[in-house]
């Protein structure tokens, strides 16, 4: 068992020196992307928020509002459009990329949900910052083809950091179980020198934190491969669902750019305003369909003959058991599919719940602050393990040479 143990405490350093930088990254992306939800709402609607004409007044049918976005927005084509329950709430409108925009055109704008009056498009500077910060934690910043190599690099390192978690714990237990020992390694001790107190920051911090970050660690692993998430299936018993196709990729013009002249651009396909006759109804029966909802959302039908699709969520948006997907016939109004959360097979139950555990967000709130205040422990495991092994690099030289241990500023201040 000691050679087991010497052999464990090897590789977990090892592994730590080695995907330490990228775990760090990823740890503190982790922690500013903590609240990206709450924090980006507040910032789109802080300056729209509205006043019902009446006590209790009835918000415009939802044909009559897209069309009077359609009129300010030179008819542009809506995509989708979101109510939440809160009467001083504006209704969040998006808007496909107009004809010539070019990918990323397609944006999202505020409207008074009592007159039809575009509000604004609420906050770009923040959005952009959590779409950077998005990028980091991903992709490590790449852009491009050079994102098929960081997401290799961050899934490694995030397998890595599985490792060093569950290793972590054994590594934790002392030698010696006695009361002192475990005392050493539970609470925070105050008055320590630089390697006494990175040694009891590294172990309290690690014990305290070890589950949920087990589990956000453990669901980015599912996350980031394949073969992870089609394990959860398996281990339900269920047969994981086949990849979804890949888009086609739009073909290479040869040189002078002439190929496909007069072919629709990338963002004009579909850029004809859908048709809105017959919503209103669709939209009472959505709304009627399952009482106490906190938001609904259309995906507005791109022709006369495909169905109505509503998402009705009953949570912050990020609780997969509290949402639910309601399609409708558009001609008819019936029921075509309804998906709450219950109707999933277990594997899809839990694979949902995996997906926002990484976040914290499936336990709404206080879970979203639980994966912050872990990644944040992340940080701090980071930089005492790289502090321990600095110090373990200086000794191992300084014996080499036959030395003394060079003295940290730290110890020569309290010397």
């Amino acid at each position: 068992m000691s050679l087991f143990r010497k052999v464990l405490f090897w590789t977990h350093l090892t592994v730590g020196v080695i995907g330490g930088l990228v775990i760090l990254i990823m740890s503190a992306t982790g922690v500013l992307l903590m609240y990206e939800k709450q924090i980006t709402a507040w910032a789109d609607t802080r300056n729209f928020q509205v006043t019902p004409p009446v006590a209790g007044a009835a918000r415009l049918p939802v044909e009559e509002l897209l069309a009077k976005v359609r009129e300010s927005q030179a008819g542009a084509s809506i995509t989708s459009v979101t109510v939440r329950a809160g009467a001083s709430e504006p209704a969040a409108v998006t808007l496909a990329a107009a004809p010539g925009g070019g990918p990323g055109a397609a944006r999202t704008i505020f409207v008074n949900p009592y007159t039809g009056d575009v509000l604004g498009e609420g906050a770009k500077g923040v959005r952009e910052f959590f779409h950077v910060m998005t990028d980091w934690h991903r992709w490590l910043g790449a852009e491009g083809a050079s994102r098929t190599t960081a997401r290799a690099i961050t899934g490694a390192c995030n397998l890595g950091f599985l490792f060093i978690v569950i290793s972590g714990l054994y590594l934790w237990f002392p030698r010696k179980w006695t009361k002192p020992q475990f005392k050493n390694i539970l609470w925070f001790k105050r008055g320590l020198p630089g390697k006494a107190r990175d040694f009891n920051w590294h172990n309290v911090i690690g014990f305290w934190s070890f589950v949920p970050l087990f589990i956000v660690v453990l669901s980015a692993t599912v996350i980031s491969y394949p073969w992870a998430s089609n394990l959860v299936y398996k281990l339900v018993g269920e047969t994981p669902p086949a990849p979804a196709p890949r888009p086609p990729q739009p073909a290479q013009p040869p040189a002078g750019g002439q190929a496909n002249a007069g072919q629709p651009r990338t963002g004009e396909r579909n850029a004809a305003p859908a048709p809105l006759e017959g919503l209103n109804a669709l939209w009472t029966r959505a709304e009627q369909h399952s009482a106490g909802w906190k938001s609904l959302s259309l995906r507005v039908p791109a022709n006369a003959e495909a169905p109505a699709v509503f998402t009705i969520d009953h949570g912050t948006g990020g609780e997969p058991q509290k949402r639910a997907t309601l399609t409708l016939n558009r001609q008819t109004g019936e029921v075509v599919r309804w998906e709450p959360f219950s109707s999933f097979t277990k594997g899809r139950q839990l694979r949902s719940i995996l997906r926002f555990a990484h976040t914290g967000e499936v336990l709404g709130l206080t879970g979203q602050t639980i994966a912050g205040l872990v990644s944040l422990g992340g940080c701090f495991l980071f930089y005492t393990g790289i502090a321990l092994s600095w110090r373990r690099f200086r000794a191992w030289r300084a014996r080499r040479s036959g030395g003394t241990v060079p003295a940290t500023p730290v110890e020569l201040e309290k010397a």
